[in-house]
């Protein structure tokens, strides 16, 4: 360390002019400085002025050094708080963009003009300047996320994070340490303690996907929430209190659930003190139309195509579907078109996207179709023993129960009224083989 700097005082004065509180000369007669080292590095500097002659000549060194290693360890931590608030502040604002983002996504509109979606918008507008936990329901793909984001967006917390989770994708054994936290150790493989999602939506909303999928052992903690704002992550003796406005959705009849025993009556009623109900894309009237238009214009974007429009055979299809699977169905049927199209167009010109492009099943053919399926059926019963005709019969539900989920093996359970394990089995040993497909 540095020998700390006296000045002995042999002038007058050592005034700088620079003592706001005092105006004219002021008579300085003994200063001294001390550096001030961080891992040998200096980072800043002590001064100490007196108006009497050598003031500081008989102060020991150790003291003086004593002072300056106080002084230097006093300064470090000032500045270390000083970087962890910038860094707070830069991570708050990283937060914010990506709230804002996340809100902005698909477009962060509700498209459609159909009366069911105008009377939509206008719940949403009701509830969304409310603290009321709010029930999205809905099936599969008609845009629950978007309504959830446009909840939040038009909210008094829409400055603030919207923490996303799909409940769904919870193991019974980490569904609690994900929505709570837990502390290190909690549990095995538990290395680090982490926050959960409530604390990290503190101040701000939460949105549950899939509400309906969580297990009754954590059911009753999410209503511990719900009703006091009390939260213990695992492995912790204390309880932490959080203030989150909840966004919950679920594509599950919640009422039929409780009937049934699989979903707490209590948190029902606390989930769903407003409900808000998504209309299928069919009860939608041209709002198909609409969404086509949009994603036929992000989708140009995307594969850098100058435009794409719709033929007239094309509209009909488009309007004449069912669309059983909602706004994503939809959206993926455009983008496999536009994909399809551009490989066989001028890449340069406008592009016009056939009915042929869309491949979607015509109405005659479906009800041929089912016609024959159970004509087939029938035949295959009245030629087989019963063992075999009830495999026939059980293949052929599962099958269609697997479909009409579209690939979702829990809620083709649910539809079946079996468990989801008992089904996979089930399946593995009628021989049902299902190829899982991507779509982008």
């Amino acid at each position: 360390m540095d020998v700390p700097f006296l000045y002995p005082g042999d002038r007058d004065s050592l005034d700088d002019g620079l003592l706001l509180a005092m105006a004219g000369d002021l008579p300085v007669h003994s200063c001294m400085g001390l550096p001030l080292y961080s891992d040998q590095k200096l980072i800043g500097l002590v001064t100490i002025d007196s108006l009497q002659a050598q003031a500081f000549n008989n102060i020991n060194s150790k003291t003086l050094e004593l002072i300056a290693a106080l002084s230097s360890a006093t300064l470090k931590t000032a500045l270390e708080f000083k970087k962890l608030e910038m860094s707070a502040q830069h991570a708050q604002e990283l937060v914010q963009e990506l709230t804002e983002e996340a809100l902005l996504k698909d477009g962060g509109e509700l498209i459609g003009q159909s009366a069911p979606m105008l009377a939509l918008k206008n719940e949403i507008q009701l509830v969304a300047g409310s603290d009321y936990t709010v029930l999205i329901v809905g099936d599969t793909g008609v845009g629950k996320e978007l309504v959830a984001r446009k909840v939040h967006q038009m909210s008094g917390l829409k400055d603030k994070s919207l923490v996303h989770i799909n409940c769904a994708s919870l193991t019974e054994t980490l569904a609690e340490a994900e929505l709570f936290g837990h502390t290190k150790g909690a549990f095995t493989g538990a290395e680090k303690s982490r926050p959960g999602k409530f604390q990290l939506a503190n101040g701000g909303s939460l949105f549950l996907d899939e509400v309906g999928e969580l297990p009754l052992s954590v059911q009753s903690k999410l209503l511990r929430v719900l009703q006091s704002g009390e939260i213990q992550p695992l492995g912790q003796d204390h309880i932490e209190h959080v203030k989150v406005r909840v966004i919950a959705a679920t594509n599950r009849d919640l009422e039929e659930e409780v009937r049934k025993g699989r979903f707490r009556a209590d948190l029902y009623h606390r989930l769903s003190v407003y409900p808000l109900k998504v209309p299928r894309l069919n009860e939608r009237d041209n709002d198909a139309l609409l969404l086509a238009g949009y994603f036929l214009e992000k989708t140009s974007r995307k594969l850098g195509i100058r435009q794409l429009k719709l033929s007239k055979d094309a509209e009909m299809a488009l309007t004449d579907y069912s669309w059983p699977g909602n706004v994503r169905e939809l959206e993926h049927v455009i983008s496999r078109a536009s994909l399809k199209a551009k490989a066989t167009a001028d890449k340069n010109g406008i592009i016009s996207l056939d009915k042929h492009f869309l491949e979607l099943p015509d109405k005659s053919l479906i009800a041929s179709a089912e016609n024959t399926g159970q004509a087939s059926q029938n035949e295959a019963i009245q030629t087989l023993d019963l063992n075999e005709a009830t495999q026939t019969f059980q293949r052929h539900c599962i099958v269609r129960a697997y479909e009409q989920a579209q690939g979702n093996w829990s809620e083709a359970a649910r539809n079946l009224n079996i468990d989801r394990a008992n089904l996979m089995r089930m399946a593995k040993r009628l021989g049902i083989s299902v190829k899982k497909t991507l779509h982008s």
